[in-house]
């Protein structure tokens, strides 16, 4: 039986049919098998956007855990200042509303703002604790403060953890080709819970009386 390979009248040789249809049958595979590799990818990177999503959510409701605890402190806080210093009435009044405005906030923008507002009225009625010696004595108040200090540190910690995450997401939705997907399905970037010059420093009270500048002598007319 001949094998060779078969040649047209102009003596060019031609391979046989079926090897041509043989080869023209695996183009429809390979296209399929590319098309399955593709979604499988743009599957796998729109799962790692949801997760990354979803770490940014579980990082906020640590720091909505601390700012509820230190909305539920305040209260008790006041009344213990108040009970020393009734008459300092509008730095309560502030305390009141910064923690009205925080309970009310609705983004992580909102939250900051109006977190800053609480923390730098919280450091006026502190303030107000160095006119009043016997509040140092409270053990009630001893124990609030130090509360606070507790869950001010476990804010900042909390509010740190969330901020890498956001920056992880972020990166996420401009970095291709997760760009691509989260423009597809309408990802939309994650706030930052920033904090303002006055935040970042800590509110530190002293406890020891100030020492009253003594006046200059008045000299003979």
């Amino acid at each position: 039986m001949w094998t060779g390979t078969v040649g047209d009248e102009t003596g060019i040789r031609v391979a046989p049919r079926s090897v041509r249809f043989s080869s023209m049958s695996w183009l429809p595979l390979l296209i399929v098998a590319s098309l399955i590799v593709v979604v499988a990818l743009a599957l796998g990177r729109y799962n790692e956007l949801v997760r990354s999503r979803k770490r940014v959510q579980e990082a906020w409701s640590g720091v909505d855990v601390q700012l509820r605890r230190r909305n539920s402190l305040l209260p008790n806080l006041v009344e213990t200042v108040q009970g020393y210093a009734a008459h300092e009435r509008e730095v309560f009044e502030e305390v009141a509303r910064a923690r009205g405005a925080l309970h009310d906030a609705a983004t992580a923008g909102e939250t900051a703002n109006a977190n800053t507002a609480l923390t730098a009225a919280v450091g006026r009625l502190l303030a107000v604790v160095e006119s009043y010696p016997a509040l140092h004595a409270s053990d009630n108040f001893m124990s609030l403060r130090n509360d606070l200090r507790d869950i001010e540190e476990k804010i900042a910690f909390a509010r740190q953890f969330y901020n890498r995450n956001v920056l992880d997401y972020n990166t996420r939705l401009e970095t291709f080709p997760d760009s691509i997907i989260a423009s597809s399905f309408a990802f939309q970037p994650a706030e930052f819970f920033a904090a303002d010059a006055r935040e970042r420093t800590d509110v530190r009270v002293s406890f020891t009386p100030t020492p009253a500048v003594p006046a200059p002598p008045r000299t003979a007319a």
